[in-house]
């Protein structure tokens, strides 16, 4: 019974083993913009002062904007904590800007059936790609250079081929994970995260600052990064087809409470819609020629059915309206531009509905006021006293003070032209009397 009562006491009193750091998880999936930049950036930030064992960015991305790409990049290059890239699970994609993420990671891995490469940059010039003549293929030279410069500068340091990373940037090139890994332009191959982390353990990694660190991922516990509510807000509203969306429908909503007071509900929610939008598309390169085509649309909209164009006004503003929204982001990458068939579906239902509130605005506008005095004015009665200077006049069942410059006898047709204070000015119709 002592024996047992000292082994006890000896397993208590051995310290149990630290627990390991945790593994910092951040998920970009879908197009790299200013949201998902600045989302990443704040991952790596929290996990430098959480004192994680490295930050796992899970990657399936089109591609994006450069800017966006470089922000990510060069906190990545900065960071005190491993950071390593996983483009995964299967059929994801590191594509354009993504290839730049992958490898400029201290740890880039892939998932079996997924792809990356296909990183030639793109010119574009009112947010339509630019590649012919020689002014063009001079200029799309120029920043293919820069880009591949850039490129094998990250590559380089970290020990990866640079011949392979240029063939994604000047052939387009893209790689199986099996190629890329054959080729030298990532570390790993793991078909899982838990596989992932069993292959990192023990690891020694080279950090870009030249520090060494070797990882300790088994037993480590995930911490999946969030985004916060106002980022989430934001990545909704920054997607270019759904702030366009927001922004016709707020205009179309606030033209009707305008056209219609006193609705309140349309004013309001159109308001909040044309808000969104406008914070959306604060967030994204704006090309100022698209806003333009869009204002000159709305005008020949108006014109159409003000002036009467017989279809031609109205068919020009919706082609400009469509070659607007084509040109209203200011970026090459499909990804995360506006298409033809999402401007047509925009452009067709937007100048319709607004012909249709615009013909029933100039309408009202054309009719007689039916209060007032202006509603007066036209109204036929009979003059109950004779006229002259001074009289009386029964119009609408009602009798007022009247009178004409030439002398009405009592019981004639009398036609309204104008009214002072509570005495109308009459004269006399030509059917006669009573």
């Amino acid at each position: 019974m002592k024996s047992i009562l000292c082994a006890v006491m000896f397993l208590l009193s051995v310290p149990a083993a630290p627990a390991a750091d945790p593994v910092a998880r951040i998920e970009v999936a879908g197009a790299i913009d200013p949201v998902t930049a600045e989302f990443v950036v704040r991952g790596i930030e929290r996990a430098e002062s959480e004192g994680a064992a490295l930050v796992l960015l899970r990657l399936d991305t089109p591609g994006g904007f450069g800017a966006s790409m470089e922000a990510i990049i060069a906190r990545m290059l900065r960071s005190r904590v491993p950071v390593v890239v996983w483009v995964g699970p299967g059929g994801a994609k590191a594509a354009s800007a993504g290839f730049f993420i992958l490898l400029a990671a201290d740890v880039a891995a892939m998932a079996p059936g997924s792809a990356t490469g296909a990183a030639h940059p793109l010119l574009a010039v009112g947010g339509f790609p630019v590649d012919g003549g020689e002014a063009g293929k001079t200029l799309s030279d120029k920043v293919t250079s820069n880009a591949t410069a850039y490129l094998r500068s990250i590559v380089t340091r970290r020990g990866r081929s640079p011949e392979e990373a240029e063939k994604g940037v000047t052939e387009s090139k893209s790689f199986t994970e099996a190629e890329a890994l054959a080729a030298g332009l990532i570390d790993l191959v793991a078909g899982s995260e838990a596989e992932l982390l069993g292959a990192l353990e023990g690891r020694r990694v080279r950090m870009f600052s030249g520090e060494e660190r070797i990882l300790a991922t088994a037993g480590a516990a995930v911490v999946r990064y969030e985004m916060t509510w106002r980022e989430r807000a934001l990545a909704a509203v920054s997607q270019p087809n759904l702030a366009l969306l927001l922004g016709l429908v707020g205009v179309i909503l606030l033209y009707f409470e305008f056209s219609n007071p006193g609705f309140i509900v349309p004013g309001v929610v159109g308001g909040i819609c044309v808000l969104l939008a406008v914070l959306g598309l604060s967030l994204l390169p704006i090309n100022h020629v698209g806003v333009l085509l869009l204002l000159l649309a709305v005008g020949l909209l108006v014109a159409e059915v003000k002036v009467g164009g017989f279809g031609v006004l109205g068919i020009g503003g919706i082609v400009s309206m469509v070659m607007g929204m084509m040109m209203l982001i200011d970026s090459p990458d499909p990804a995360v531009r506006i298409g033809l068939y999402t401007a047509l579906a925009l452009a067709l239902p937007f100048a319709v509905i607004s012909l249709i509130l615009l013909v029933a605005l100039i309408r009202s506008l054309g009719q007689r006021a039916a209060t007032g005095d202006e509603g007066m004015v036209g109204l036929e009665g009979v003059a109950d006293t004779a006229i002259g200077a001074a009289g009386r006049v029964l119009v609408r069942g009602e009798y007022w003070a009247a009178r004409a410059e030439a002398p009405i006898a009592a019981g004639k047709r009398v036609r309204v032209v104008g009214v002072d204070h509570l005495t109308l000015t009459v004269e006399e119709t030509t059917d006669g009397g009573d």
